[in-house]
């Protein structure tokens, strides 16, 4: 995966993310780039976990890897909110 596709992912999953998470998120467009690119790691991680690691292979439908990149995006962004709010 090229470095560019990888923040193309970040970017859109990082902004889905933010519309399913409720409340306001003050960050710009490269901070909503890394929350997606954690998040599609974490995501992809939780999904080779869960499910058999070979279901994650080249041939993996697009849906499941946009999926768990949004459902991690979405999982960092409340921990990073969780942190914002402590500090």
């Amino acid at each position: 995966m090229s470095v560019l596709w990888m923040i193309i992912v970040g970017l859109i999953a990082g902004a889905i993310a933010r519309l399913i998470v409720p409340g306001k998120q003050s960050m710009g467009w490269i901070a909503t780039a890394v929350i997606g690119i954690i998040g599609s790691f974490v995501g992809g991680t939780i999904g080779s976990l869960v499910f058999a690691p070979h279901k994650f292979s080249v041939h993996t439908p697009v849906s499941h890897t946009w999926l768990g990149s949004i459902f991690g995006a979405v999982i960092v962004l409340l921990i990073y909110q969780a942190i914002r709010a402590r500090v």
